[in-house]
């Protein structure tokens, strides 16, 4: 006669489902269990990184991913709060989140991103830099080396950007940032600049800044309404994150 293998229950908080097969979406998860692995290994074996696991508990207990389970224990795995605490507001963007990066600059949102940039490159470099690694990559999250990092939600930009507010609440200063390349923005006389633009451009506008990091000229040209929009998207997203 074979053995009998141990057996744990899941109850996944709703928010994280999207993270399980959807098979397994459902209030309550059973689980076989070797009798060794820790919890944060069952907890990841299912499909969610513990770096979007705000707590957990065993059997009603608060434990940690360390702890060691015992046969039949349930386990409620719950996730993380939002706004989330974390102790910088910078991030790192792994290399399939470009637009998200370009608007979290718009709205003056520390974000650093190159699409370049391979795993073990991203990690070094949020360790190093003490930036939150955001991504839609599961496997780098289980990345045992990396300091913090976040999954973000959604398939589209306009998803994915009022995720990382809502999970973050970031403060916000618009119009501050480079959107090419995260450096800062400074006022620009036009003299200053009018070598470089265009004679339709010299002729409507007045008002410029540029980077001080690599020279970008800026101006409310005829996107601006556009981005205006997205400037007025995020503060109310963030509003309301702290609201909540």
């Amino acid at each position: 006669m074979g053995a009998i293998s141990a057996e744990l229950c899941l109850r996944v908080e709703a928010g994280l489902w999207l993270l399980l097969a959807p098979r397994d979406r459902r209030d309550e998860l059973r689980v076989p269990y070797d009798g060794v692995s820790s919890l944060g290994h069952v907890v990841e074996s299912v499909g969610v990184p513990l770096p979007e696991v705000g707590s957990l508990l065993a059997d009603g207990r608060g434990v940690t991913p360390a702890y060691h389970p015992r046969d039949g224990e349930v386990v409620d795995v719950r996730e993380m709060p939002r706004p989330q605490p974390v102790p910088t507001l910078r991030f790192l963007l792994d290399v399939h989140l470009g637009t998200l990066a370009r608007r979290l600059r718009l709205v003056g949102v520390d974000t650093a991103y190159e699409n370049d940039l391979d795993d073990d490159t991203l990690i070094e470099r949020a360790n190093a830099e003490r930036r939150v690694l955001l991504t839609q990559d599961r496997g780098l999250l289980r990345r045992r080396m990396l300091w913090l990092g976040a999954y973000v939600r959604g398939a589209r930009p306009e998803e994915q950007f009022d995720d990382v507010l809502g999970r973050f609440a970031p403060p916000l200063a618009p119009w501050t940032r480079c959107t090419a390349c995260n450096g800062l923005l400074v006022p620009a006389g036009k003299d200053e600049v009018e070598t470089g633009l265009r004679p339709g451009t010299r002729r409507s506008y007045d008002t410029f800044a540029r980077c001080r990091t690599c020279d970008q000229v800026y101006w409310r040209g005829a996107h601006a309404s556009r981005l205006q929009s997205i400037v007025e998207r995020a503060e109310h997203v963030v509003m309301t994150a702290i609201a909540e």
